[in-house]
């Protein structure tokens, strides 16, 4: 079911976290900013939203990371119902595309409730305080690969690093709704 995310809540602190990424080592929200801030997605491997942007997400994490900002993808989906979410998928997939940034399992879904995620993918771009900044899409490509779409994450997370604001005009991001465990 497609999900689009709420506007972004300037300024909110970033949620602390501490999981493990498919290389097996233990990654903190200290552990993980960039001088000029952190880009932190919400992402997993069933969704087609997600897989249209891979290649994308790569390329940005890359070039993002010469402006200083740090980069993370956390899965949170329930691998029970969604087995191709799983931890060991996880790292195949991680591995396969060569993220430049790790690959983390937030396997309670306390890290996706505590930032509030809601889709995949989900992004969130923290300045250098660790103040929320941008909460939209990556483009417009949607579900449908658009190599020539205009980089708006990228675009935002570099004004960013340089002066610590998003942009005022964000598009939400769309993709598959977080799955998340029943509650029972």
């Amino acid at each position: 079911m497609a999900a689009a995310t709420p506007l972004c809540d300037f300024g909110r602190p970033a949620p602390a976290f501490d999981l493990v990424g498919t290389d097996n080592q233990r990654y903190t929200l200290d552990t993980m900013r960039g001088k000029n801030g952190l880009l932190v997605m919400f992402i997993c491997n069933h969704c087609p939203y997600v897989k249209a942007v891979l290649d994308k997400l790569v390329r940005d994490a890359r070039d993002l990371a010469a402006h200083g900002v740090g980069s993370v993808a956390i899965c949170s989906n329930d691998a029970a119902d969604y087995p191709e979410d799983s931890f060991d998928n996880m790292a195949a997939l991680s591995g396969r595309m060569r993220f430049p940034f790790p690959y983390l399992w937030d396997e309670t879904q306390s890290v996706a409730k505590a930032y509030g995620a809601v889709c995949t993918p989900d992004f969130f771009g923290f300045n250098a305080r660790l103040e929320l900044q941008y909460r939209g899409r990556l483009d417009d490509a949607g579900r449908s690969p658009k190599p020539d779409a205009p980089r708006e994450l990228y675009q935002a997370m570099v004004d960013v690093a340089r002066t610590g604001k998003g942009p005022v005009r964000q598009v939400a991001s769309v993709g598959c709704s977080i799955k998340w465990r029943d509650a029972a």
